[in-house]
């Protein structure tokens, strides 16, 4: 199927395997590579700037005609390595950045100057038409139906509302678990869908059985939000433990974050913190266990191959 996604890209299939903290890694994106859609993995993932470089390289290597890889950048003060990615990124180069979380003006600039091209998260029309001012080539639509840190809005009004608005290619993100959820989100006029929770179920992905077994013995009434993790609430498994500690911020939270001279590094803290913590439930089942998915895991019955979720989405 041919959309403006697939020829921005060069691939067979309008989906992008998209980027999940911890989660994604190079094998999986050459998995999606090899299944003809696009991959992408966190920066974050890579603990330093040389084990970067080496899976930057490692991509470019394997990646055979009608693949594209990208890597997702957390742009705003939060993230102390993102000038670092950013030059790793744009030396070694790649077919797309994905930007979360704050201004992508730099990193559009930079990228567009080694011939990368730059698609932006975005929750509504607002942060869409400033992001198209700035330059990017498409939009990620993140939905109220995404995992993570999702949007508000759903689906079919916040894709319909960006195509009437703007002049880039909308890429919607959220409630995408099988092929119909990808016709119906092409439907409302997206050029392509971005896809994460069901490949938490991978055999490729570099998380615990539990977290991925997880995934199979939960649902989308399983999915709650959460202010614990990083600040901004997010989309987690309702498990015991999850039930047992709440999902407000505390109290002590709540007052430092009216302040707002404080509020700034209370998130910053609050992102260290939360970020350490999921880190440490994706790698080590315990019974203080949380983990990040979406809606989406309600298609994910049985762990499988990367090669074989993508083959569920595309029919």
């Amino acid at each position: 199927m041919e959309t403006e996604l697939t020829k921005l890209l060069q691939i067979k299939h309008p989906i992008i395997q998209a980027p999940m903290f911890l989660v994604s890694n190079v094998a999986m994106v050459k998995e999606a590579m090899n299944s003809g859609i696009a991959g992408c993995i966190p920066a974050l993932n890579y603990r330093t700037l040389d084990e970067l470089k080496v899976a930057l390289r490692e991509l470019k290597a394997a990646k055979p005609k009608g693949g594209a890889f990208g890597f997702n950048l957390i742009v705003n003060k939060s993230n102390v390595k993102y000038k670092g990615q950013l030059d790793v990124i744009c030396e070694e180069g790649c077919d797309f950045i994905i930007t979360s979380l704050g201004n992508p003006a730099e990193t559009i600039n930079r990228a567009h100057e080694v011939g990368i091209k730059v698609f932006c998260d975005v929750v509504d029309l607002n942060f869409a038409k400033k992001v198209e001012d700035l330059g990017a080539d498409a939009i990620i639509a993140v939905n109220n139906e995404a995992g993570g840190h999702r949007g508000n809005i759903a689906p079919e009004k916040l894709i319909k509302e960006l195509k009437v608005h703007c002049n880039i290619p909308i890429i919607s993100a959220g409630g995408v678990g099988c092929k119909a959820d990808v016709d119906k989100m092409l439907g409302y006029g997206a050029a392509g869908v971005s896809v994460g929770s069901p490949f938490i179920a991978s055999e490729e992905a570099n998380v615990t059985e539990e977290y991925k077994q997880a995934c199979v013995d939960y649902g989308a009434d399983d999915i709650v939000m959460t202010e614990r993790i990083s600040g901004t609430p997010c989309t987690v498994i309702n498990t015991p433990y999850v039930q047992k500690i709440g999902t407000k911020q505390t109290w002590l939270e709540s007052i430092l974050n009216k302040n707002k001279k404080l509020k700034k590094w209370v998130k910053m803290i609050r992102f260290s913190i939360g970020m350490r913590a999921t880190e440490k439930a994706a790698k080590q089942a315990t019974y203080k266990t949380v983990w990040v998915a979406g809606p989406s895991i309600e298609y994910t019955t049985r762990i499988l191959p990367t090669k074989q979720i993508i083959s569920r989405l595309v029919g």
